[in-house]
């Protein structure tokens, strides 16, 4: 049976190159989604959800988001990104998106996390949906107060 597998493998090796291989994985959270990323070298191509990504990622403010640690270490067309994104809504999820692709570029090239630190994409936003209280409406808000 293993010779079976290996005899397979080599009859595809021919098409599979070690630089196929290579990727590089990050987790990104924000909220409730998580994002997990892969970078795989190539061109510059981006996927989210098996979608392209400007059919994603609507707005430019997500768009800049999620590309924001690619543009900051000057490795836009030097990666293909493949994410896949559950959970939260259209914003957290960019925001997963970025934490993901930043912490995938450090496995690439940890001398990348000095640059990423100072603008921020390293740590992970822990702000969440703050719960609601008894007696109260929400969180925060209250019942409408009667005085009588």
């Amino acid at each position: 049976m293993e010779a079976d597998i290996c005899s397979q493998l080599m009859a595809h090796s021919s098409w599979l190159n070690m630089a196929e291989l290579v990727q590089y994985y990050g987790t990104g959270r924000r909220k409730t989604a998580v994002a997990r990323v892969y970078l795989r070298p190539g061109s510059g191509d981006f996927k989210v959800n098996g979608r392209a990504f400007d059919e994603y990622f609507v707005t430019p403010a997500q768009r800049s988001a999620a590309k924001s640690p690619l543009a900051s270490a000057d490795a836009a067309a030097t990666f293909n990104v493949v994410a896949s994104v559950l959970g939260g809504g259209v914003r957290g999820q960019a925001d997963a998106v970025k934490l993901g692709i930043a912490r995938a570029l450090m496995q690439f090239n940890a001398e990348l996390r000095k640059k990423l630190k100072s603008e921020g994409m390293v740590s992970r936003d822990s702000r969440g949906k703050e719960r609601k209280k008894y007696g109260q409406k929400g969180a925060r808000k209250r019942f409408q107060f009667s005085k009588r």
